[in-house]
């Protein structure tokens, strides 16, 4: 089928989307939540395809993966969004004018979101559920990496939609090709709006290219500040599970910024890391601070590079500061605005500095790993939007919605 065509299909089923009983949309969720567990074996099949095409050392190796307790994780969070009140037609505000006519701001569907994505099989479930519970068409773009995977999944949704009576047109998988993603860039009568999730060439690719509206969610750069005030213990926890509980989601730890005074503590703080593997480009007083504790081969000089970057692996830098300030400025001008955090006691610190950085998501004394949209009690995410405009931060039911103007008269004409 021409792409043009597929594009005409998503905008004639989102009309009819927005029509579908809650219960039904409930129904097809639960449907789908119970269909992923049974056909586990075959996703799982299609994954080890796709996963022997990549090699094990990439780091998109491991977004890429799927098993047995990862699906049943996206179960769970289907069920989560099916449980979700709808975010469709709430009355965002109303009133009366003086002429009598009745005014309401409704909460409606965005329409056709398209989602251009990577090595990210899991995405295809968690968009789904997240769309069709929103009342959005959805046109999925997933990249060559997890072709057999996105495949299957999408071919298990279908099923489930024609088994509960629904336009199997609401979710289609482009092929995984530039050609599809340069036609959906600009299917501007049909698409309402992009979201990239991946790389930030692929991000920077698509606001570049895109005539369609794009909600951009960026790369994680991401910093936790170890402040003068911080507690060993507490600190050393948070940055270990921050940099090591999955090093290949953009909400892991890219950068400990440290306060000079607290450097004897990189000794313990590194132990940690390097049970884990960690690899540390250090600055100058960091590497003095940790090169007698530290294993030899796992210890390096960080050069400039080293900082701005996200490393989606068992990589991290080290900055020292003077102070909060040098801090704040350090990551101010590293950040991609997702996700930073602070370690700190004093709570006079704590404050300016989630007023002072600038990100999506700011931390206190806690991990940036909870970064996502099914910890920050949404369900699920369709994206991290690093931008301003429209969403901010994990994008679950609500921030897939506009609104329209209801207004009721009662023959009122305009003079």
């Amino acid at each position: 089928m021409a792409l043009q065509q597929v594009f005409k299909n998503a905008k004639l089923a989102s009309r009819k989307l927005n029509l579908l009983s809650e219960d039904k949309v409930k129904q097809v969720l639960e449907s789908l939540a119970a269909r992923a567990i049974q056909a586990t074996d075959e996703i799982l099949a299609a994954n080890k395809n796709d996963l022997e095409r990549m090699s094990a050392d990439d780091p998109k190796y491991d977004r890429l993966k799927l098993n047995k307790e990862r699906i049943e994780g996206i179960a769970a969070d289907i069920h989560n969004v099916a449980s979700l009140p709808s975010p469709l037609g709430k009355i965002l505000s109303e009133r009366t004018l003086e002429n009598g006519l009745e005014m309401k701001k409704v909460s409606v569907p965005l329409g056709v979101i398209g989602i251009i994505y990577e090595a990210r099989p899991n995405v295809t479930f968690d968009v789904f559920s997240l769309c069709l519970r929103s009342g959005n068409a959805l046109l999925l773009k997933g990249g060559s990496d997890a072709k057999d995977s996105n495949a299957a999944i999408v071919k298990i949704i279908h099923e489930v939609l024609e088994q509960n009576g629904v336009e199997k047109n609401i979710v289609q998988l482009l092929p995984p090709d530039r050609e599809a993603t340069h036609a959906m860039l600009h299917a501007v009568d049909y698409v309402d709006i992009i979201i990239p999730r991946g790389s930030q060439g692929l991000i920077n690719y698509v606001r570049e290219n895109s005539k369609v509206p794009v909600i951009e969610t960026g790369a994680g750069i991401v910093h936790t500040y170890y402040d003068e005030f911080a507690a060993l213990s507490k600190g050393k926890d948070i940055i270990i599970n921050a940099k090591t509980r999955r090093v290949s989601v953009c909400n892991a730890l890219d950068c400990l910024v440290i306060h000079e005074d607290r450097l004897p503590d990189l000794a313990e703080i590194g132990q940690g890391l390097s049970e884990k593997g960690v690899k540390i480009y250090a600055d100058g007083p960091a590497y003095a601070a940790l090169k007698d504790s530290y294993p030899k081969d796992e210890l390096h000089t960080a050069t400039e590079e080293h900082f701005g970057t996200e490393f989606l692996s068992l990589k991290m830098s080290v900055k020292t500061v003077k102070g909060l300030h040098e801090a704040i400025e350090h990551i101010n001008t590293f950040t991609s605005q997702h996700s930073e955090a602070i370690i700190s006691e004093n709570e006079d610190h704590v404050n300016h500095f989630l007023k002072a950085v600038d990100a999506a998501a700011v931390y206190a004394n806690t991990s940036t790993a909870f970064t996502d949209g099914a910890q920050f009690g949404l369900g699920a995410e369709i994206g991290i939007s690093t931008q301003k405009l429209h969403a901010r931060g994990p994008m679950a039911l609500d921030e897939l919605t506009s609104y329209k103007w209801i207004v009721k008269g009662s023959g009122q004409v305009r003079g």
